[in-house]
């Protein structure tokens, strides 16, 4: 009997070393590419590049600042509560054909978004995995289900990337989406290495510097600032970091993608605005990186710089991040919205939002129980 067990703990153990090794074996890849040849001679050509490395438009910090280990240490215990107390709500809304002068929305959760512009879909960080990290096994894991499968989704135009950190830039999602899907992906200059190391055909892949434009299908897509950060490793600022204009012949939409307040949303309203709709990040600010990501009474300035109509939030109740709690940012935000009578939506996940018709905020996340 003995024996048997000894033979089962081996067994066991094997079999977990086996489940590892199968997890970390696309670490490697996860980590995506390296710019070489004209690619990295374009990048160099940037206003935005300089000694080596992109560069933000206003110098700041660019990483959180204190002790690494430290803040590590503190996102790896749910205080404060960081989590909420009960399953976050989700809508799986069906697939209708958008119209052609409309335009509506469906937020999937954390960064990923759905815009349905004129007739046509554009699909913003798609991020379907489970963790936002090179890992499966550790690194932030989702707070809720993903509404729908990736399968599931309908044909989109244009998938659009705002930078490559691992909660908006995806290895297990992209390289799905390669096969499920037969749209360009729009991204800031470098991140086409990471996309063909992943198997995206160079056919399908569009990278602009800000201030750069595309037309696809029928639709104006024009990369512009942000001030934040990139990289997938220890080495920063090796690709570029952005936010989109997405603009058809009467809809503009604007997703801003991660980045601390500054002078440039005003810029950018002034010359592509203003916009329909917003999709702004509100969640994980801290004093410890101020100049990266915006805190919700920022990013209503910048709502308001763009000119912006309906303002949806972004990049909230799906990873812990930060040291907030989790519902912080929305209720913060209600409250500067309503000061400020800024029109805002905040959907549950999966929900399908018609910008013209957008129900009034309805404290969902408030009803979570205890």
């Amino acid at each position: 009997m003995a024996g048997n067990r000894s033979v089962g703990r081996l067994v066991a153990g094997g079999l977990a070393l086996a489940a590892a090794g199968w997890a970390l074996r696309d670490i490697p890849a996860a980590l995506g590419g390296r710019a070489e040849g004209e690619r990295l001679a374009r990048m160099r050509r940037s206003p935005q590049f300089g000694a080596g490395a992109f560069r933000n438009p206003v110098p700041g910090a660019v990483a959180p600042t204190g002790g690494a280990p430290g803040l590590l240490t503190e996102l790896l215990f749910e205080r404060d509560g960081r989590r909420p107390p009960g399953p976050i709500p989700l809508v799986t809304s069906p697939v209708v054909q958008p119209a052609a002068d409309g335009l509506s929305v469906v937020w999937y959760g954390h960064a990923t978004t759905l815009v349905e512009i004129e007739g046509r879909r554009v699909l913003f960080d798609p991020v379907w995995s489970d963790r936002c990290s090179p890992s499966s096994l550790v690194g932030p894991k989702r707070l809720h289900p993903l509404p729908v499968p990736l399968a599931a989704l309908p044909a989109v135009d244009a998938v659009v990337i705002s930078h490559d950190h691992y909660d908006h830039l995806d290895m297990a999602t992209v390289r799905a989406l390669t096969t499920l899907q037969t749209a360009p992906f729009l991204v800031p200059l470098g991140i086409g290495a990471h996309l063909e190391r992943w198997g995206v055909p160079p056919s399908r892949i569009v990278e602009l510097d800000w201030e750069e434009e595309t037309r696809v299908a029928g639709l104006r897509f024009v990369a512009t600032a942000a001030r934040h950060f990139s990289g997938r490793t220890l080495t920063r600022n090796t690709t570029l970091w952005g936010s989109w204009v997405v603009a058809g012949e009467n809809r503009r939409v604007f997703y801003a993608g991660d980045s601390g307040y500054f002078d440039g949303y005003a810029k950018i309203g002034a010359a592509h605005g203003p916009f329909d709709l917003t999709l702004m990040p509100i969640g994980a600010y801290s004093p410890s990186w101020p100049d990266i990501h915006m805190n919700p009474e920022e990013a209503v300035n910048a709502h308001l710089d763009l000119g912006g109509g309906l303002f949806l939030p972004v990049h909230w109740a799906t990873f812990t991040l930060a040291f907030h709690p989790w519902a912080e940012p929305v209720d913060r935000l209600w409250h500067e919205a309503k000061a400020r009578d800024v029109r805002l939506v905040v959907p549950r996940p999966g929900d399908r939002i018609d910008v013209d018709d957008a129900p009034a905020p309805d404290s969902w996340w408030e009803l979570l129980g205890g």
